[in-house]
C-alpha cells in the first residue's frame, strides 16, 4: 500500500543583502516554522530575503520527518508528480515556488528565454546555474513596490524632456530621435510604427546602459540634487505615475541604497507599481523588472537564472540583458493579474476546482485562482474567514505545494490530517483530494501547482 501523497517540508530561507531583518521577515517567520528550533534561529540584524519551496538543487525542501529531500521523493516515485509531468519535466517539479521579503531595491534584471537560458548555462554556467526559463508571478502578501517592463513611450519621452540629468546621460541625438519618433507614430499601432518605436526604445535604453561609470555617477549627483529640491515639482508638470512628489522620493532613497546607479536612471523607463495584498503581476521572460519594497509569493518554472543590469553588487551582464529584452511597452495595468474564482466552472477551459462548506460560504471565504498563460505552473489563495470553514480541492493530475500564510487549521488528504499553521508547508501529490479547514477567522493559505493542458499531455 502506497503512503498518503500529504508530505509536511521543511524548507530553508536565503540571506540575501535586500531581504528583510530579523522578525520583520516573511521569509524568516516562515522557516522559523518550518525548520527545527536548533537549525535555526532568527537573528535581529541578519537579512532573510527568499524562503524556497521545491526541488530546485541550490536550496531544495525535504520531507521533515525523514529529511529526504523532495527531489528523492518524486524521483523515487513518479505517480507524485503524475507520469506526464514526471516525463515532461525530467522527474522535477516543474515550478519553484517562494517567499520574499524585501526592503531594499533588487537588481534591475530580466530572465532568460529557454533558448537563451541554454546558450547562457553553456558558456557560463557560474553565473547562469540551469538552462531553463523563467517566467515568474509576484502575489503580495503586503503592501508591495516595483518597477515592471517599459513604459508607455509618450510617458518615456516626458522624462527625457524634462529631466536634464537622464537626457544628458542618454545623449541630445538619441533622446532627440525618440522623442520625435514616438510624436510621429503616436496613435499608430501598425506593425511599422510598433517596430520603428521598439527600436528606438532600444537605442535609447542601449545608450544609457552604455555610458560611462564617470558620465553616469556626475549625471547621478545632478539627478539627486534637483529632485530633493524640487519635491513634488520634481519631473515637470502632470508627471506620469507615479507623480513627481513619489519619484523625488524614489530617486532619495534609492540613491541611498545604492548611491550613484544606472538604476536610478533605469527608473524612468519602466512602470512603477504599487499593490495591496492579493494583487498580483506576471512577467515573461525577457521583461525588465526591479522589485523594490514589500512582501510577496512568487511562483516561476523552475530556474535561477538572473541577468542584471543595476541595484545591485552581484555579476552585471549589461550587453546581455540590453540584447534579450522585447522592448514590449504597455501600462502597468496590462501586466497585473485578475484573479478568477476557483470554485466556479470556467468555460472552455475546467470545471470548478474547489467546493467550500456552508460555513465557508455564510461567511464568505474565497478561493482564488492566478493562472499565467503557460503550463508549468497556477496558484490558488484560499481565504477561510471563519472556524469550521472547509475548502475541498477536486483531485488533480500534477503536484502542488501549499503554505499557510495567516491563521491556522487543518490539512487532509484521505485518512491523513495534519495541524497547517502560519509558515507550515506541505507537499500534496498528483490525484490527491485535498480538504482545508480553518480554525481560526482569517486562515490564508497558497497553493501552487501543475496540470497540464491536453495538448501537452498528449490527450
Amino acid at each position: 500500500m502506497l503512503p498518503v501523497p500529504l508530505i509536511q517540508l521543511q524548507c530553508g530561507v536565503n540571506s540575501y543583502e535586500w531581504g528583510k531583518k530579523g522578525n520583520s521577515s516573511r521569509a524568516a517567520q516562515f522557516a522559523a516554522a518550518s525548520l527545527p528550533e536548533n537549525d535555526f534561529k532568527i537573528e535581529d540584524e541578519k537579512p532573510y530575503a527568499e524562503l524556497w519551496m521545491g526541488t530546485h538543487p541550490s536550496n531544495p525542501s525535504k520531507d521533515k520527518h525523514t529529511g529526504r529531500t523532495l527531489l528523492e521523493l518524486v524521483q523515487d516515485n513518479q505517480a507524485l508528480l503524475s507520469p506526464a509531468i514526471a516525463e515532461r519535466y525530467q522527474n522535477k517539479l516543474p515550478f519553484l515556488f517562494k517567499v520574499l521579503s524585501i526592503q531594499k531595491a533588487l537588481s534591475i534584471q530580466a530572465h532568460p528565454n529557454k533558448k537563451l537560458a541554454e546558450k547562457l548555462h553553456a558558456r557560463d554556467p557560474k553565473n547562469y546555474p540551469d538552462d531553463n526559463h523563467k517566467p515568474e508571478m509576484a502575489i503580495a502578501i503586503s503592501d508591495f513596490e516595483g518597477l515592471c517592463g517599459f513604459r508607455p513611450l509618450k510617458e518615456i519621452a516626458h522624462f527625457l524632456d524634462n529631466v536634464p540629468a537622464l537626457r544628458q546621460l542618454v545623449g541630445e541625438d538619441k533622446a532627440k530621435a525618440f522623442v520625435e519618433t514616438v510624436n510621429k507614430n503616436d496613435g499608430n499601432e501598425s506593425e511599422e510604427a510598433t517596430a520603428e518605436n521598439k527600436k528606438v526604445l532600444q537605442s535609447v535604453f542601449g545608450a544609457l546602459m552604455a555610458s560611462s561609470e564617470e558620465d553616469m555617477a556626475a549625471a547621478a549627483e545632478k539627478l539627486v540634487e534637483s529632485a530633493k529640491s524640487a519635491g513634488a515639482d520634481f519631473a515637470g508638470t502632470a508627471v506620469p505615475s507615479p507623480g513627481g512628489a513619489k519619484l523625488s522620493e524614489l530617486v532619495g532613497r534609492l540613491y541611498g541604497q545604492f548611491g550613484a546607479d544606472y538604476g536610478l536612471f533605469v527608473l524612468f523607463f519602466l512602470n512603477f507599481v504599487e499593490m495591496k495584498a492579493g494583487e498580483a503581476i506576471y512577467l515573461r521572460a525577457d521583461d525588465i523588472h526591479a522589485y523594490i519594497s514589500g512582501d510577496i509569493i512568487e511562483c516561476m518554472a523552475s530556474s535561477d537564472n538572473v541577468v542584471r543590469a543595476g541595484f545591485t553588487p552581484k555579476f552585471k551582464d549589461v550587453d546581455n540583458l540590453v540584447n534579450m529584452l522585447t522592448y514590449d511597452f504597455a501600462p502597468i495595468e496590462q501586466q497585473k493579474m485578475e484573479p478568477t474564482d476557483y470554485t466556479q466552472d470556467v468555460k472552455n477551459k475546467r470545471e470548478a476546482g474547489a467546493t467550500l462548506n456552508q460555513a465557508a460560504i455564510d461567511s464568505q471565504s474565497e478561493v482564488t485562482e492566478y493562472n499565467p498563460p503557460i503550463e508549468e505552473f497556477s496558484v490558488v489563495r484560499s481565504l477561510l474567514k471563519s472556524q469550521g470553514s472547509k475548502a475541498s480541492f477536486k483531485p488533480i493530475d500534477g503536484p502542488s505545494i501549499i503554505i499557510c500564510t495567516e491563521g491556522q487549521g487543518k490539512i487532509s488528504v484521505g485518512p491523513k490530517v495534519q495541524e497547517i499553521k502560519k509558515g507550515h508547508v506541505f507537499f500534496v501529490g498528483a490525484t490527491a483530494e485535498c480538504v482545508l479547514e480553518s480554525e481560526d477567522n482569517e486562515f490564508e493559505t497558497f497553493k501552487a501547482f501543475c496540470v497540464l493542458d491536453e495538448q501537452s499531455n498528449g490527450n
